[in-house]
C-alpha cells in the first residue's frame, strides 16, 4: 500500500513488468515478469511455468480484522515464508519477497541469500521490520521508482486523501493455493487444487477473478502480472535443435518470439532509464518553446486524442478479463 506517512525512505513503485524485472536481476533471480490481460487458459499456458501471480488492486480499509475479505480462510499455521509490510510504499518489493521466498531451490544473489537466510524461522512481523529495515533492498528499490518532480510542501495548501493500491501475491505452496497479503495478519488459503490440467492456475483463476467481480462493471482499478521463468535460454535451445533438425518454418517462428522478447527487454531498459532521471525541466523548456511558436494548442489536442484511446484501450482489455 502507497501512502505519504511512515515510508521510511520507501518511494512508490509503479505495477509495470520492466520495473520488477530489473528488481529480480539486482536480486539475482533468474525470473521475469510479464503483463497479462486476460485469465483466459491459453493466456495463461503461453506464459508457463508460471510461479506466482502478482495482483495490483485500489485498497478499500475493512472494519474486521478476522475477515480475510477476498474469499478463502486464514492460516496461521502457513508453512512458507510470509512477511508483513510494516511502513508504506513497499508493498510491491514486499510481494517479490514473499512470491520468491517461497520458490524451492531458486538461484538468488549473495546479498538476497543472507536477507532470505537470516529471517529463517521469524514471525511475519518481525520478518517484515528485518526485510524493510535492509538499506540495500531499498536502494534498489527507489532506484526503480519515478522520480519526486514537484514538491507542494510549505506552500500551505489543503491536503488531498489520494486513493490507495496495493500489491499481494497468489502462488501454490504445499498442494494449495495461498494469497499472501502483507497487510493481513495470515496467510490466505484459498484451498487445495488439481494436479493434472492447469493446476493451481486454475484456482488462483477462479480466487482473482471473484476479487475482479467485487469492483464495478468497467473498472480499471486493477492490473495482473506474472512472474515467470525468463524465456530466453529455452528459445535460444528450441531455435538451435529446430535449426539443426532442418524444420525451417518452426524456427523462423522461434525467432520471431525471440525477436519479440528482445525487444520487450529493450523497451523495459529505456523505460527503467527514464525513471532515474528528472525531467521536469525538459518540459517546461519544450512547452515554453510550443507556446512561443504558437504550436501549444495544438499539440494539446493531440496528447488529448492519445490519452483518450489509451484509455479506451485499458478500458477494453479490462472487460476482456472480466468476461474470461
Amino acid at each position: 500500500m502507497s501512502g505519504d506517512d511512515d515510508s521510511n525512505g520507501w518511494q512508490l513503485t509503479e505495477s509495470d513488468p520492466g520495473v520488477f524485472t530489473e528488481l529480480l536481476k539486482t536480486l539475482g533471480v533468474p525470473l521475469i515478469v510479464d503483463d497479462l490481460y486476460s485469465l483466459d487458459p491459453e493466456s495463461l499456458a503461453a506464459l508457463q511455468p508460471l510461479h506466482a501471480l502478482i495482483f495490483l488492486f485500489k485498497w478499500i480499509p475493512t472494519t474486521s480484522s478476522s475477515s480475510t475479505s477476498s474469499g478463502g480462510d486464514y492460516d496461521s499455521e502457513f508453512p512458507g515464508f510470509f512477511a508483513h509490510q510494516v511502513v508504506n510504499n513497499a508493498c510491491a518489493t514486499l510481494a517479490v519477497m514473499n512470491a520468491i521466498g517461497n520458490i524451492p531451490s531458486l538461484p538468488t544473489g549473495p546479498q538476497l541469500g543472507d536477507l532470505l537466510s537470516f529471517s529463517n524461522g521469524m514471525d511475519p512481523q518481525t520478518r517484515g521490520l528485518v526485510i524493510t529495515s535492509a538499506d540495500w533492498l531499498r536502494e534498489a528499490h527507489n532506484a526503480l521508482s519515478p522520480p519526486s518532480a514537484i514538491s507542494l510542501d510549505g506552500l500551505g495548501l489543503p491536503r488531498k486523501t489520494e486513493d490507495a493500491y496495493h500489491f499481494v501475491v497468489y502462488l501454490p505452496v504445499m498442494g494449495a493455493l495461498y494469497e499472501l497479503d502483507g497487510l493481513k495478519p495470515y496467510a490466505v488459503r484459498h484451498g487445495s487444487y488439481e494436479q493434472g490440467g492447469e493446476g493451481w492456475v486454475k484456482k488462483a483463476r477462479e480466487a482473482i477473478e471473484a476479487r475482479i467481480n467485487t469492483y464495478p462493471a468497467g473498472a480499471l482499478e486493477f492490473s495482473l502480472l506474472a512472474l515467470r521463468d525468463d524465456p530466453l535460454p529455452t528459445l535460444q535451445a528450441q531455435i538451435q535443435q529446430l535449426e539443426s533438425t532442418g524444420n525451417a518454418a518452426a524456427a523462423a517462428e522461434a525467432h520471431a518470439i525471440l525477436a519479440n522478447e528482445h525487444g520487450k527487454r529493450e523497451r523495459w531498459a529505456f523505460e527503467n532509464s527514464l525513471r532515474r532521471y528528472n525531467h521536469v525541466g525538459l518540459v517546461h523548456a519544450l512547452l515554453v518553446a510550443l507556446a512561443k511558436g504558437g504550436k501549444l494548442g495544438q499539440t494539446q489536442e493531440k496528447a488529448r486524442a492519445v490519452m483518450k484511446e489509451r484509455i479506451e484501450r485499458r478500458k477494453a482489455r479490462g472487460e476482456d478479463m472480466e468476461e474470461e
